[in-house]
């Protein structure tokens, strides 16, 4: 019957009831009447109406309109249903529009596995809600409300999966790669378009003009598809209403290029690929995000061996690892070197990566293979604003930048919004809240267009602002870790530096730490772009951290840069501050003679500078390193004449660490009664100061001359004091240290099984430091195992 006609055309179209009255002007109850068939011959003009919201054309609605005219048999068999002529289904096309698969795609297992699992789990959303609508409209049938509820039962939307990622980082090679794998699974086709959302031509393509290049691939003759972008979108999502298609939407620039493009009945799967994040498709339609990240070195490696053959990689190993390097992990850079060694086979690798010291090496006459090109189709895309921040950011030594420095480099307060487009193109990556980073190849990229687009004189500006943003806040985060510490402020930064505010010593910490890695490349990057009194001032304001934390190497490597920087400055008083940081450095890693031939130049300089207190500070750490060689007599010395420098400049600080150093080279000496009056001396004066730091280091020489005395239940409340304090400052050198003595007071008290598990605590941060005091506790461990 003609009701059946009806409720047809409408699935096909995934309309309701309600939708279609809505297209037609007929009320909702008299399409349920036709529907059921209590209207068998509706009037001609409704039958119009419906004929039209069905794009029904030619043959087609003729048929349509003549199965209104046909009534049911007028004396049917008992029990047998009414027949009323069909509609025969119009022919479908299978359209199979992917391009070509790549050609050796390798890696991205992860990825790809996640688009199957999506896919499967739309499968059977599917096959359960189809199960339960065809179990609904049997036991409903014959009444209008049953159509309807089962509607509300099959899943209402699409499955889209939105790939995204930054230039050149593979989106359309995998998701044509995934699309020709799971092709067999839409036996309808697949569809493909290009929205070129990011083209050299910087023309993107019109949502309208995709949807008619999708109708005419499925075969709808051009009179029947409107010229509104609504009613092409309604045509588009009823001809894929009740197919299983597969819909490669690629390179969008946004959401509202691809919405409508998406089906509005399930059993399609809709993959889109953009250098956008897309959030609105992910937080309106419900997509599912899929961000590819650089590859790992093993799928560079593999990718390079796709091309050029693993005996020819295997060859030379150490080529091979550096071209990864250099070319970022990025799948476009490593194709277009690939292809550079693929057709010069007699090329060493060697001479390839050589070749690798910028951006020229990845050059190509075709812009879909330059790196340059292909990046500039992202920039062009930004507001003036965020092209400015992203040129900017190539001055900056990286790996990543906080939002406050960005904030100093670009001179103005309120950069969140401009990292958050540079961060939806996929320029930037905001790897932690708050933190950007950008790979090498991009960071070069951005270096150049600073160069060509900048002027000297605001490079020089923005570098200083970078500079001076880190030197303050670098200055307020020692003083909050070292108090008591001497030390000068630097120069008043330059107008729009914004430095980072720290409440506390817990937050002053957790900035070392965040900013760590970004202080070591600046202090390099400063000394090699001009700026060496910044070098200086971040080398010596990062030092107590480092030290703290037990990066001993990164403070040699970062005082010798800082060293050569006060030599060119000609400043004196850096260079001897400098030597005496290296020195303890070099104490610190076993290294006695450099640390003494760094001790004796500084001590020259401020000899010769009749600088009274740094002369009193080196001594007292000369006395450290003749300590650790056993010198111990010599180590009272020192440690004697930096108390009366101290003393004699009235520096109660200096005093006090100088009496704790006398105390605690008077124990190694024996002489245990005069070296716990000297500690006590010094305790009280730290305490009057309110110096923690100092507090903890004479808690533990206390400790340790209770210890020898036989007070060992007072040695343990002053080494777990001691412990506590270095905890809480941070020093993790000092705090193995505590664990080793504790353990070693533990086992004189018999208790094998405490001493065990504080030295195997010691151990864990000693190997984690990698300092020589590890074998020491390792050692010590053994004999504790051996006697068991």
């Amino acid at each position: 019957m003609f009701g059946d006609v009806v409720r047809g055309e409408r699935r096909r179209l995934g309309l309701s009831q309600e939708e279609l009255a809505e297209r037609t002007g007929i009320g909702v109850r008299s399409i349920g009447k036709i529907e059921a068939g209590r209207i068998a011959n509706p009037r001609p003009a409704t039958v119009r109406r419906l004929a039209d919201a069905f794009g029904l054309t030619g043959d087609e609605r003729d048929r349509f309109c003549s199965a209104a005219t046909v009534t049911a048999d007028a004396t049917p068999a008992a029990g047998a249903p009414a027949t009323a002529t069909r509609i025969p289904p119009a022919r479908r096309v299978t359209p199979a529009q992917l391009p070509a698969d790549v050609a050796r795609f390798t890696g991205r297992q992860a990825q790809l596995d996640r688009l199957t699992a999506a896919l499967d789990a739309a499968a059977g959303a599917n096959a359960a809600a189809a199960g339960t609508a065809a179990a609904n409209e049997g036991s409903a049938a014959g009444t209008a409300g049953a159509d309807q509820g089962a509607a509300d039962r099959h899943p209402a939307a699409v499955v889209i999966s939105a790939i995204a990622g930054t230039a050149g980082i593979g989106k359309t090679a995998l998701a044509v790669h995934w699309a020709h794998r799971v092709r067999h699974r839409f036996p309808d086709g697949q569809l493909y378009v290009n929205l070129r959302g990011f083209h050299p031509s910087g023309v993107v393509m019109d949502p309208a003009q995709a949807i008619r290049a999708l109708l005419e691939a499925l075969d709808v003759p051009r009179p029947r598809i409107p010229a509104d972008l609504d009613a092409q979108a309604a045509l588009y999502r009823s001809e894929l209403a009740d197919r299983r298609m597969l819909v490669v939407i690629d390179n969008a620039r946004d959401a509202e290029q691809v919405r409508p493009l998406l089906p509005g009945a399930p059993g399609c799967f809709v993959l889109v690929t953009s250098r956008s994040q897309l959030t609105s498709l992910v937080a309106v339609e419900g997509a599912h995000p899929l961000t590819l990240d650089l590859l790992t070195e093993g799928e560079a490696e593999q990718l390079l061996a796709s091309r050029l053959g693993a005996d020819r990689l295997a060859a030379e190993p150490g080529a091979v690892a550096e071209i990864v390097t250099r070319c970022a992990r990025l799948p476009l850079a490593l194709a277009i070197v690939a292809a550079r060694a693929a057709t010069n086979p007699q090329f060493p690798l060697r001479a390839i990566a050589d070749e690798l010291r910028g951006l020229d090496a990845l050059a190509d006459e075709d812009p879909s293979g330059d790196i340059r090109a292909v990046f500039s189709w992202s920039v062009a895309t930004l507001t003036p604003a965020a092209a400015r921040m992203f040129r900017l950011l190539g001055l900056h030594p990286g790996p990543d930048i906080s939002a406050a420095a960005a904030a100093s480099l670009a001179g103005e307060r309120h950069v969140r919004p401009m990292l958050a487009e540079l961060t939806r193109a996929h320029l930037v990556v905001e790897a932690v809240p708050g933190r950007y980073t950008l790979h090498d190849l991009l960071r070069a990229y951005a270096a150049e267009l600073a160069t060509n687009e900048e002027s000297e004189v605001e490079r020089h500006a923005a570098a200083l602002r970078m500079f001076d943003h880190y030197v303050h806040t670098a200055h307020a985060a020692d003083r909050l870790v070292d108090p008591h510490r001497d030390a000068s402020a630097p120069p008043a930064p330059a107008n729009g530096v914004t430095p980072e505010p720290l409440a506390d010593h817990q937050q002053a910490l957790a900035w070392f730490t965040a900013e760590q890695v970004v202080l070591y490349n600046a202090v390099r990057h400063a000394a090699a772009s001009g700026f060496d009194a910044h070098a200086c001032q971040l080398a010596r304001r990062t030092a107590e951290f480092l030290d703290r934390r037990g990066h001993w190497r990164d403070s040699v490597e970062t005082q010798h840069v800082a060293l050569a920087a006060a030599r060119r400055l000609g400043d004196l008083p850096a260079q001897a501050e400098t030597h005496r940081v290296l020195a303890r450095a070099h104490t610190r890693l076993g290294d006695y003679d450099d640390a003494h031939v760094h001790y004796r130049l500084a001590l020259d300089v401020y000899t010769a500078a009749g600088d009274e207190a740094g002369q009193a500070h080196t001594h007292n750490s000369i006395a450290d390193v003749c300590e650790r060689q056993d010198r111990y007599q010599d180590a009272l010395d020192h440690a004697r004449m930096a108390l009366d420098l101290h003393r004699g400049l009235g520096h109660r600080r200096g005093e006090a660490a100088a009496l704790n150093a006398v105390g605690w080279y008077q124990a190694q000496l024996g002489d245990h009664r005069p070296a716990l009056e000297s500690c006590e001396q010094a305790l009280r004066l730290l305490e009057e100061l309110g110096d923690r730091y100092g507090q903890a280091a004479t808690s533990d020489s206390l400790g340790y001359v209770h210890d020898r005395l036989g007070h060992h239940d007072r040695a343990l409340d002053c080494y777990r004091h001691s412990l506590e304090l270095f905890r809480d400052l941070g020093d993790r050198y000092w705090e193995a240290t505590l664990l080793t003595r504790i353990g070693e007071t533990h086992r004189a008290m018999g208790d094998t099984d405490a001493a065990r598990a504080d030295w195997q605590h010691a151990l864990t941060i000693l190997d984690d430091l990698a300092h020589p005091d590890a074998e020491q506790v390792r050692v010590g461990l053994q004999k504790l195992d051996d006697r068991l």
